[in-house]
């Protein structure tokens, strides 16, 4: 085993120009290699990072619902090229906003339907921001769901989504955004439980991961990480993070793109299993061979451009992952690596070909995400027996 030397002084150094505390986590073939836990859970209180805090997940809870629903895939409970309307029949008749050179807007029908695999890989064309149309129809759409029922739920939100018009026709480009949210939704669809009972049932249970979930339990309020704002002179600002309302225990909103909280060990343990071929402890949680396809590259040549930057060199995109294609560009890690990354800096790469997995989590904004993660990656897979 090489030293974890440089990784350990660079996480103790970067609490001190970086986020207030942060956690990382290396492991392989089952054993952990490293752990480093520095600055604090609460700058103003005191209080410290240790392997029990909880940090928000963000978009890492993308890695989470795609793979609890590769298990239902396995198990033959849809396939990728169905279209989503077969689930959702409120998506039969999806429309594409078609802006013209003139400013105007051409609505008009997809040229073929939203398919699952386009959820997965963020192809079916509605994203989370923008000034576009579609995007404003969504704000809308939203906002009158909310005042209609109040605090909606993820099936009310995937119904009230299809009156919005697609920005492209559905496999044409990359788009972050509603893919996921419509991948748990099937989840819901034909597992019949709620995304958080399947998961709770087929992946934290199984898994030992006590202190994942959507919503507040047990200490899990009190261990929750303070998130801070990085201000212009250093300085670090308490703040209040998006969604923390959802985390209450009689929320109703269970999304596939955000909303889960975790820890360094418990996420470790997750990203273990997939390294590790899909077993943990003698338990078969997902085939060897769905792992496979999950991190398989999806992406066309336009999609690609649509991907790229700086901080995803080499990286294509697969089934809810990013998925390394050209280990050459400055990564150490093996072509087939994956995993993703959260708003507020937390990250996970999983790399088979090794058995390795490594975490880490912050909750900062703005994230420093290519200036801590892309190091962090390479100090931790350089120092691998």
């Amino acid at each position: 085993m090489g030293s974890f030397t440089y990784l350990d002084d660079f996480l103790k150094e970067h609490v001190q120009r970086g986020p207030a505390g942060c956690g990382c986590a290396v492991a392989q073939d089952g054993e952990i290699l490293y752990e480093g836990y520095y600055g604090y859970a609460d700058l103003e209180k005191g209080r410290p990072i240790t392997p029990d805090s909880v940090y928000r997940q963000f978009s890492m809870t993308k890695v989470v619902v795609c793979t609890a629903a590769m298990m239902l895939f396995e198990r033959g409970r849809f396939l990728m090229n169905d279209p989503i309307y077969e689930y959702f029949p409120e998506w039969k008749d999806t429309m594409v906003a078609e802006e013209t050179g003139d400013g105007a807007v051409l609505i008009r029908p997809v040229r073929s339907p939203i398919r699952v695999k386009d959820c997965f890989s963020m192809a079916m064309g509605i994203g989370y921001g923008g000034d576009d149309y579609t995007h404003r129809v969504m704000e809308q759409v939203r906002a009158n769901l909310a005042k209609a029922v109040g605090d909606y739920t993820l099936r009310q939100d995937i119904c009230a989504m299809a009156q919005v018009p697609v920005r492209f026709d559905p496999g044409t480009h990359f788009l972050y955004g509603f893919g996921h949210e419509l991948v748990a939704g099937l989840i819901e669809v034909v597992s019949g439980k709620r995304v958080s009972e399947f998961l709770q049932e087929e992946i934290f249970d199984p898994l030992e991961m006590k202190s994942t979930g959507y919503r507040y339990f047990g200490d899990t309020r009190e261990r929750m990480v303070t998130p801070y704002r990085m201000q212009e002179d250093g300085s670090r600002v308490p703040t209040t993070a998006m969604f923390d309302e959802r985390h209450e225990p009689d929320a109703k909103y269970e999304a596939g793109g955000a909303g889960l909280f975790s820890t360094v060990r418990d996420y470790l343990t997750f990203s273990q299993m997939l390294a590790c071929g899909g077993t943990w402890r003698g338990q078969q949680i997902i085939g060897r061979k769905t792992i496979d396809l999950m991190r398989s590259n999806l992406m066309n040549e336009q999609q690609l451009k649509d991907f790229q930057n700086s901080y995803l060199d080499g990286y294509g995109y697969g089934y809810g992952v990013r998925t390394m294609m050209q280990p050459g560009v400055g990564s150490s890690t093996s072509v087939g690596e994956f995993g993703w990354t959260g708003m507020l800096g937390t990250y996970v790469s999983i790399d088979p070909s090794e058995k390795a997995s490594v975490v880490y989590m912050h909750n900062l904004d703005p994230n420093m995400e290519e200036y801590t993660h892309i190091r962090v990656r390479n100090m931790a897979y350089g120092a691998l027996r």
